[in-house]
């Protein structure tokens, strides 16, 4: 937790002067017990009423002096905490925002969803107990037994032995129960991924009737949160049952002892009230220690895993030095070049296997595009092709070889640089709430109507853009969810269009289109985005079959470069491809 202490650098007067406030209404708390003793033994022993209204109104005034206190302390303990908070999570914020996809699944969203929003609650939670009964709970448990040593040593003995035993207490349960909270956190970790499924894949769920199925899970991962929570609150419930069963014992020794000391006339009874009320003291000031410990357990385990986050550097970075390396005058440079490019996720390899070129989701790729040409690439499921275009924006690095972008590394220029060059359009059509230019705007914020509308009409989504009542300006719900799954693969299709990038990317973009809208779109690219290299994604050979060169990808392995005609006859992947969709004299048509 130490560690996170930088962002209360801002707070340092909160910080200080809170628990300042605090200690001094403690030591006022402190004094009541005395100034009782007083008014019982002085004012009702004398029947002086003058007195006693006298010292009334120093109570009172104690009262409210503590009390202004412990509201300034509050408002400090509020400022400091929602201001840590605050800037803890747009930090953790940021940093996840320089991740590259390897950190990301290595995390899992719904994990750094619980980290920024649960895990920092208790942190900021954390923050304000210490500055509010860091400072007061201790101290006040020590100051009540220094002043009933300062009343009769004698009696004090009973409060020692009550604290050995309540602190006794305070190890066995909190021993017991500290483990139980930091596996809590990773429950709540996996109810946040179930309903981040069940919330996102709905329609998947209602379509395969698995309702109940999924209720089942959920609620199996729910019990088993409770069954964790509940076996902790039944340790920590003996706590408070324990802790008083000690102080009651320990104040009636102190009213038979003291009793004994009154008739000797060693002892008032006033002072035996105040030594009760010490007695009180002390065992509501050990009970707040004994949530401080349970805070702090729950704080440490938070601020782990929030450390852990901030401790994982992006692997996808500027390195030092990166620019862009100015061409020679008349150089021609290839638009995209892969050389001898393998790549492996991270954990993909496993230590039990003895062939190595099993880790790759992708090996031993060379390729060029020049300018202007349109790449095709196809292959099965998982046969690498997501993978080879996520390489070109530099999503992830490549394990060997080299990708280059206009005859440079993508490793050696700087981010912002190499993405402003291309317009990615990724599987899943991912659109953001707001309105329709907001969204075409990502790429180019100034960008005007008519650059919209011109992407809209490559795209195919201008024809039922305009029929909309407030066209551009029609709303867009979080996820596009009130529009259709072609509507928004066209959307997505624009939205990379506008500030016409020099590379265009398009990962199985147009799998919702229908065949007629699909030809239309690739007709309309080809014509009206002259010099921009496209690399096409698809399942559908129909889609890439007038590429410049068609990859056919298989296990990750290239099984053949080239044109469609060439690769009917070389290739054997590609052909069975193709005759599973078309017939043989469609295929050579």
């Amino acid at each position: 937790m130490f560690r996170l202490a930088r962002f209360l650098r801002d707070f340092k007067k909160q910080v200080i002067l809170g628990p300042l406030f605090k200690l001094t209404e403690a030591i006022f708390e402190l004094i009541v017990p005395l100034v009782m003793a007083q008014i019982i033994d002085v004012g009702i022993e004398n029947g002086d009423r003058g007195y006693v209204l006298r010292m009334g109104g120093v109570l009172l005034l104690l009262g409210v002096v503590g009390l202004c206190c412990a509201l300034v302390c509050q408002y400090f303990a509020s400022v400091a905490s929602q201001g840590f908070g605050t800037k803890l999570r747009n930090a953790l914020f940021d940093h996840i925002n320089s991740f590259s996809h390897a950190e990301i699944d290595k995390f899992g969203t719904p994990s750094l969803i619980t980290r920024m929003t649960n895990d920092i609650n208790q942190l900021q939670y954390a923050v304000a107990m210490l500055i509010r009964l860091v400072v007061r709970a201790p101290f006040l448990a020590i100051g009540a037994l220094v002043m009933a040593i300062s009343i009769d040593w004698k009696l004090s003995l009973v409060f020692l032995a009550a604290v050995i035993l309540i602190v006794i207490v305070l190890y066995l349960v909190m021993g017991k129960a500290v483990p139980f909270y930091r596996q809590l956190q990773k429950k709540l970790d996996k109810i946040s991924l179930i309903a981040r499924e069940n919330l996102e894949g709905n329609r998947v769920i209602r379509a395969f009737a698995k309702q109940d199925a999924e209720k089942t899970r959920f609620a199996a991962a729910s019990e088993d949160c409770a069954a964790t929570a509940i076996r902790v609150g039944k340790i920590s419930a003996l706590l408070n049952p324990a802790t008083t069963v000690i102080i009651n014992v320990g104040i009636l020794a102190v009213v038979w002892f003291g009793a004994g000391r009154v008739n000797e006339g060693d002892l008032l009874q006033g002072q035996i009230i105040a030594l009760v009320n010490y007695m009180m003291q002390i065992l509501l000031a050990l009970i707040v220690v004994a949530n401080l410990v349970v805070t702090f357990t729950k704080a440490s385990a938070c601020a782990t895993r929030v450390n852990e986050v901030f401790d994982t550097s992006p692997s996808v970075t500027d390195q030092p030095g990166a620019h862009r390396e100015e061409p020679a005058p008349g150089t021609k440079r290839d638009a995209i070049c892969f050389d001898n490019v393998s790549f492996a996720y991270v954990g993909a390899e496993k230590p039990e296997e003895e062939d190595k070129e099993e880790k790759y989701a992708l090996r031993g790729l060379s390729f060029t595009a020049a300018p202007g040409e349109t790449i095709g690439i196809i292959g099965g499921t998982g046969s690498g092709k997501s993978t080879l275009v996520n390489l070109i924006p530099r999503f992830y690095d490549v394990t060997h070889g080299a990708v280059r972008v206009d005859g440079q590394d993508v490793r050696t220029y700087p981010l912002e640089l190499l993405r402003s060059k291309i317009g990615m359009v990724p599987q899943r059509a991912t659109l953001f709430a707001g309105t329709i230019a907001d969204n075409l705007r990502w790429r180019k914020p100034d960008a005007t109507e008519e650059e919209m509308e011109r992407a809209l009409k490559i795209a195919q989504a201008w024809e039922f853009v305009q029929k909309l009542p407030d066209g551009l300006l029609a709303p867009v719900t979080q996820g596009g969810r009130n529009f259709s799954g072609g509507q928004r693969q066209r959307l997505t299709i624009a939205r990379a269009l506008v500030g016409e990038p020099e590379i265009l990317i398009l990962d199985d973009s147009a799998s919702a289109l229908d065949f007629a809208t699909d030809a239309a779109l690739r007709r309309s690219i080809k014509e009206e985005t002259k010099g921009m290299t496209v690399l096409i994604v698809s399942q559908r050979a129909s889609s890439i079959r007038r590429a410049d060169q068609i990859i056919v990808l298989d296990d990750g392995v290239p099984v053949g470069i080239g044109k469609h005609e060439q690769l009917l006859d070389s290739c054997q992947v590609y052909h069975e491809i193709c005759l599973s969709q078309l017939s043989e004299q469609e295929a050579r048509r």
